[in-house]
């Protein structure tokens, strides 16, 4: 199932750089922004997502994370998680960046995270950008607001919005640096992320693709490996010989 050339590759302790898309989050069970129950059917992400519907109806869309929360709260990390948190304590330079925002990497035991869409569990002042942690928002309640004035809003990235530079530009440098390049659970097509694992490549990197179908990056890859990361994850590290 693994070619011989990634095996050996994992056992000289490579630098390593992995990108999770929805797809790890999906095999827990985590919906997409479409497709959800209720009353949020009527509305598309790009209607809700964004600092213009978030100023216009904060209600509505506090009420709409504050749903996904409750959600996410009741989801387990899946075998892919609990993999990837294990190849960073086997691995002396491993980076995750990801572009999921349901902090189920850090449930898994991941320590060195990435997030480079933010984290649904967090919050930020509008305003002086000071970070909040955690608020559940009940239909009713008042709006919360920062010491300074501002609104608070979720820590995430909205349509429209940059990425958190900062953020980007270490996931970008550890692509550039990285011997072995994971693109897992992701179409490879929602960029700036996307091109991280072509930046690796073409800086010499052994690209790898896990996925349940091939995507834009399949050709590009040295290595397409079909199906879910739950279950390839842990064959995989087993037949390197890492514990999992």
């Amino acid at each position: 199932m693994f070619s011989e050339t990634l095996i050996e590759l994992l056992k000289k302790d490579p630098k390593i750089c992995v990108l999770t898309g929805a797809g790890v989050s999906a095999e827990s069970g985590v919906p997409t922004f479409r497709g959800e129950n209720g009353i949020w059917k009527k509305f598309r992400a790009e209607e809700l997502a964004t600092v213009d519907a978030f100023m216009s109806n904060p209600d509505l869309v506090l009420a709409w994370y504050q749903h996904r929360r409750d959600i996410i709260d009741n989801i387990e990390p899946n075998p892919g998680h609990y993999a990837l948190a294990k190849m960073e304590k086997n691995f002396s330079d491993f980076c995750l960046v990801t572009q999921n925002v349901d902090n189920l990497h850090e449930n898994a035991g991941s320590k060195y995270i990435l997030e480079v869409h933010g984290n649904i569990m967090k919050n930020k002042c509008m305003n002086c950008n000071k970070p909040v942690e955690r608020l559940d928002f009940k239909e009713g309640d008042e709006l919360p607001e920062c010491e300074c004035g501002g609104m608070i809003r979720p820590d995430v990235v909205w349509f429209g919005e940059m990425l958190p530079q900062d953020v980007f530009e270490e996931a970008n440098r550890k692509a550039f640096q990285c011997d072995l390049f994971f693109s897992i659970g992701t179409s490879a097509i929602v960029y700036p992320a996307a091109a991280l694992p072509i930046t690796a490549k073409q800086r010499g990197a052994y690209l790898v693709e896990i996925n349940v179908t091939e995507t834009e990056l399949s050709t590009l890859a040295d290595e397409v490996l079909l199906g879910p990361s739950g279950e390839i994850l842990p064959k995989l590290l087993m037949t390197a010989g890492i514990d999992v």
